[in-house]
C-alpha cells in the first residue's frame, strides 16, 4: 500500500523510529533505528506495511535495495520480519548474498531466530535470486552525527537495540566490554561494531 513515507524524524527507539508526516506520526520498525537523525530536515523511510489479525505495522528501511531484500527474506518459509530485520542490520548485504551462493549454514545461523533448518530454507529458496544484490557494494555505515549523548548513553542505546533484533541479554553482555573500550562515538556505530563482533 505505501511505498516510502517523507517527513521529519521525531523520535528513535531501539527497534524503531516515529516518522512526523503532515501532523501524523507514523511507528516504523527499523533494522538500524539509529541511522535516523532527530532533526528539522525531511528523510524518506521506504516501508513495508505488515497486515495481521491482530496487529497492523510498518517496517522501514533506508533504501530501496533493502526493502527488496527484507520483502524476499520474509517470503522464506520460517522467517517472519524479526528475523528479517536482524538479518538486515548487519549492513553486510554482500556477505548475505555470498553465504547464500556458497551455501554457508553457519553464516546464516549466527543471526537471532535463525536455526540450521531455517538457514537451509533461506538457501534453498534464495539462491540463484539475488544476482543484482550481489553487484551491490556493502551498505557503508551512516556518516557519523555529533555526539550529543552524555557519559555512555550512545553505549547503552545499542546495546537495548541488540536485544531488540534478538540477541540474548547475555550474548549483549558479553559484547559490552569490549565496546566500552572503543573511543566514544555514535550509537549507530556501537551498533554496527557489536553486529560485526556477533558475526565473528
Amino acid at each position: 500500500m505505501f511505498e516510502f513515507l517523507e517527513g521529519q524524524v521525531i523520535d528513535v527507539r531501539p527497534d524503531a523510529v516515529v516518522i512526523n508526516v503532515h501532523g501524523i506520526g507514523f511507528l516504523v520498525y527499523s533494522p538500524d533505528p539509529y541511522q535516523y537523525d532527530i532533526s528539522e530536515t525531511t528523510q524518506r523511510i521506504y516501508v513495508y506495511q505488515s497486515v495481521s489479525e491482530n496487529a497492523m505495522l510498518l517496517y522501514g528501511f533506508h533504501d530501496v535495495e533493502d526493502k527488496q531484500l527484507f520483502l524476499k527474506l520474509i517470503a522464506v518459509s520460517g522467517i517472519g520480519p524479526k528475523s528479517a530485520l536482524a538479518i538486515l542490520a548487519g549492513h553486510d548485504r554482500n556477505g548475505l548474498v555470498n553465504a547464500i551462493a556458497s551455501e554457508d549454514v553457519k553464516f546464516l545461523t549466527k543471526f537471532p531466530g535463525v536455526g540450521k533448518k531455517t538457514a537451509q530454507q533461506i538457501i534453498l529458496d534464495l539462491r540463484g535470486k539475488l544476482g543484482n544484490f550481489s553487484a551491490q557494494m556493502d551498505l557503508l555505515a551512516p556518516e557519523q552525527s555529533q555526539l550529543t549523548e552524555p557519559d555512555n548513553q550512545a553505549l547503552s542505546d545499542a546495546l537495548e537495540a541488540l536485544k531488540a533484533l534478538g540477541y540474548t541479554d547475555k550474548q549483549v553482555q558479553k559484547l559490552q566490554p569490549e565496546l566500552a573500550e572503543l573511543p566514544k562515538t555514535t550509537t549507530d556505530e556501537y551498533l554496527s561494531q557489536g553486529l560485526k563482533l556477533l558475526m565473528k
